[in-house]
């Protein structure tokens, strides 16, 4: 579905990693344009934007904005920089810590824009957590990074879709062990209700199904696998339907991604991050989205990493930038039609 044209604030792209694959997917999205994108500014350095064009061969002209409110009137004939310089000048694949405070600088000023109305949504870049980390960054990941700035810390649930599945892990960016024994019934309840929310309100759908997974193999096997999916899993699905949801599990995970399980519900609430992102990376590789749900911004992002090994080759697919510009944009025109 398009959704150029459709009278919304731009989107904010950020920088990502520098050094990654962001730039060059940034540029090729710029490129096909008409193939249904809204109207996106990047907040990145225009010389290292320049730069990379030529490198790769590209005919993208930089238009340099000061703000905004610019973006539209130049998107046609060049891709629009909100600038944001860099400390040091960047070598494909070759990351340099130094360069994180602009990119978190990036992630910031995006943010911003999104809460005062001046962007319409954000969709980020990759970047690399360990260079982050080096750069001073304290956060797991640009999730938990978006909640804290917009003051809503522990509010972020992570929604990862494709045009077959969306899936939300109610862990993350823990260890499968951790995962394990920090799974309550209670954070299972906050992600369903808050999923459910987003499902009405950012999607449009007006009675969301659930399906909850179980944690261990065959859901539990009544106990013979462990007690966790009767002792936590099926209580919270009771207390989800209480509230109105309609919600079904704890379903054994090996039987509920294929194609007549996934037609009965509109998103899987999974136990752990890879129940949750191996089934849709398999089902949806090139076109995942990750998706920020629970915040009063919009954010999406592409559902990959920063890929080194190719940065500057040229090679990169955009298909998932793509993907998330367009579900930023009609997520942000769900939420005027809907509100809160």
């Amino acid at each position: 579905m398009s959704v150029s044209g459709s009278g919304l604030a731009p989107v904010a792209l950020t920088m990502g990693e520098p050094a990654g694959i962001g730039g060059e997917i940034t540029l090729k999205a710029w490129l096909r344009r008409a193939e249904g994108l809204p109207t996106f500014f990047c907040i990145d350095d225009p010389a290292r934007l320049t730069a990379l064009a030529e490198r790769l061969g590209l005919t993208v002209p930089v238009a340099v904005i000061t703000s905004p409110g610019e973006a539209a009137a130049a998107f046609g004939r060049a891709l629009p920089v909100l600038p944001q310089p860099l400390a040091e000048a960047v070598a494909p694949g070759q990351p340099a810590p130094a360069n994180a405070a602009a990119v978190r600088a990036s992630i910031a000023r995006a943010v911003e824009l999104a809460q005062s109305g001046a962007a319409c949504a954000v969709v980020t870049n990759p970047i690399h957590k360990g260079v982050m980390y080096q750069g001073g960054f304290r956060f797991p990941g640009h999730t938990e990074f978006l909640a804290h700035l917009v003051g809503q810390d522990g509010a972020e649930v992570m929604m990862l879709a494709c045009r077959a599945l969306r899936v939300v892990p109610v862990t993350i960016h823990v260890s499968l062990a951790d995962a394990i024994a920090t799974l309550t019934q209670a954070g299972i309840v906050a992600t369903g209700l808050t999923t459910a929310a987003a499902l009405r309100r950012d999607f449009g759908i007006a009675r969301p199904r659930l399906a909850v997974a179980a944690l261990n193999p065959h859901a539990g096997e009544d106990g013979a696998m462990g007690r966790e999916d009767m002792d936590i899993v099926a209580p919270a699905v009771a207390e989800l339907r209480a509230a109105g949801i309609d919600a079904v599990g704890p379903l054994p995970p090996d039987t509920m991604f294929h194609a007549a399980a996934r037609a009965k519900y509109d998103a899987a609430l999974c136990m752990y991050h890879d129940q949750a992102l191996i089934p849709v990376k398999t089902l949806g590789f090139d076109e995942g989205v990750n998706i920020t749900l629970g915040l009063p911004i919009v954010r999406t992002s592409p559902d990959h990493g920063t890929a080194f090994g190719i940065a500057g080759t040229g090679t990169a697919d955009e298909t998932s930038l793509m993907e998330a510009l367009r579900q930023a944009a009609l997520i942000a025109r769900n939420r005027q039609d809907i509100p809160a």
